[in-house]
């Protein structure tokens, strides 16, 4: 009981860490592409 509780927080924390590896690059993403889309209206506007 106690191995598979202890796997199960491996897991946890291994899911926890990929969530907030994609959410970076997501946010990271967003904000170049918004940062492009911006420059890109104001030189071509």
């Amino acid at each position: 009981m106690n191995a598979d509780y202890e796997d199960y927080g491996n897991i946890g924390e291994r899911r926890n860490r990929r969530i907030r590896i994609v959410a970076w690059s997501v946010i990271i993403s967003m904000i170049l592409v918004g940062g492009g889309a911006t420059v890109l209206s104001l030189l071509f506007g």
